[in-house]
């Protein structure tokens, strides 16, 4: 899939290569191309495009697990996999791999699977000091007055955002999520809490929308026989059940969008399939008409913007690579790449696609949403030699903050609503 990624994203990088070196001399010597790694000649300037891999100590490695699965107990998850002084850089493609030293991959942010050109020389050592980098940047944007004809004022749209529902079948969180549902339905706070539900036009939400499964302990006396090693009854239905209350509540009002997340029930491989109707017993009858269940990552076209998002994933993967706490700064580096799980199949698990790389972005979108965050965060981007605008944003989980994101389509203006209880009453704020 690395393969398919580099072929596609390849001219990009080549031509953003040009643009920035064609015709340089570094110490009279001018700068060649070289077209494969194998071509990279020692004490020769040249550039190179290829795609980056990264050696890390720390990084899980697939082949060692299975090997070692049968008598050495799972290590513990990590928060990163960067350890200062022992990671390496490589850049390869069809005919080899180099690897890269030099001070200015310190100041670049690079993950396994990107895309890249590097300009510099091979070194005694057989490493290739980098000088400089360059990334594919985004393709080209539509106008956005194009799409709406004139230019908007703003206020009269609105798109809602969740994430993290975490439905576990207990009464409190059927409180929140009450107070959510007639929040979106303008039937709770003050006027001006309900004229800004009045404009909602649209729910999306992005990923775990039920808690982790967990299995009943079985009760004493009442063991039964497994029927093709499942019993039902160990199982607790209530937060399938929730989360189907909360969407019949909604949806003969409000449009939703729902993705699958990691603790849904859906694949674990990237891209997840849309979660399956079966699993709404009574929203399962709007999905001819307000109810979309769609993949993650998903694409998503609303009164003509573009929004591409997931459920967080693969940015929790690429965190784990990079040093800093940045999760905005990583976000507009996916955009810069071209790439919206560059991790993957590596770190992060993926279908073997043969034909093309789904993670490719191909248009740039207008909104870029990650589920599934530590708290709410946001930022107006200008990406790419055409300056395209981009709002990038951050939804943090439901069931911890009791947030929801709501975004101005007109405007692109975004702000958080935080439920609560204050002075004895149910109300946002």
């Amino acid at each position: 899939m690395y393969f398919l990624r580099l072929a596609d994203l390849k001219p990009s990088v080549e031509a953003a290569g040009l643009e920035a070196w064609d015709g340089i001399e570094i110490g009279s010597e001018p700068v060649q191309r070289a077209d494969r790694v194998l071509e990279v000649r020692q004490g020769e300037l040249c550039w190179i495009v290829g795609t980056i891999y990264m050696e890390m100590p720390l990084k899980p490695n697939i082949l060692e697990d299975i090997t070692k699965d049968q008598w050495i107990a799972a290590p513990p998850p990590r928060d990163k996999y960067v350890t200062p002084g022992a990671d390496q850089t490589m850049l390869e493609d069809e005919s080899g791999r180099l690897r890269l030293v030099g001070k200015a991959l310190e100041k670049e942010c690079l993950v396994t699977g990107v895309v890249v050109g590097v300009m510099g020389t091979e070194t005694k050592d057989g490493d290739f000091d980098v000088v400089d980098v360059v990334v594919p940047e985004l393709p080209p944007q539509e106008n956005r007055l194009e799409i709406g004809g004139e230019e908007k004022k703003g206020g009269k749209r609105k798109v809602a955002l969740v994430s993290g529902l975490g439905f576990r079948g207990n009464v409190m969180e059927n409180f929140e999520t009450e107070l959510l549902a007639e929040y979106l339905l303008g039937e709770v706070g003050g006027v001006e809490d309900q004229e800004s539900a009045s404009k909602i036009t649209r729910l999306i939400i992005a990923g775990n929308s039920l808690a982790p499964t967990v299995a009943l302990p079985p009760v004493k006396g009442e063991e039964k026989h497994k029927k093709y090693g499942y019993d039902s009854t160990t199982y607790d239905a209530n937060p399938a059940l929730a989360l189907d209350n909360l969407l019949t509540t909604l949806l003969p009002s409000l449009p939703v969008t729902i993705l699958p997340g990691p603790t849904d029930p859906a694949n674990v491989s990237l891209p997840q399939q849309p979660l399956h109707p079966a699993i709404f017993r009574n929203a399962k009858h709007y999905a001819t008409s307000s109810l979309h269940t769609t993949t993650n990552p998903c694409t998503i076209d609303i009164d003509g913007l573009k929004f591409l998002g997931t459920a967080g994933q693969n940015l929790d993967d690429v965190y784990k690579y990079v040093e800093g706490e940045d999760r905005l700064g990583m976000c507009e580096r996916l955009l810069k790449w071209r790439c919206v799980a560059p991790t993957a199949p590596d770190t992060l698990w993926s279908f073997p696609f043969k034909d093309k790389d789904m993670y490719v972005i191909k248009d740039c979108p207008h909104v870029f949403f990650i589920g599934n965050q530590e708290k709410f965060e946001t930022r107006l981007v200008e990406v790419g030699p055409q300056n395209q605008l981009c709002r990038i944003i951050l939804i943090p989980k439901f069931s911890e903050t009791n947030e929801v994101v709501l975004l101005d389509l007109d405007t692109l203006e975004c702000e958080s609503v935080k439920f609560g209880v204050e002075n004895g009453a149910a109300s946002p704020g």
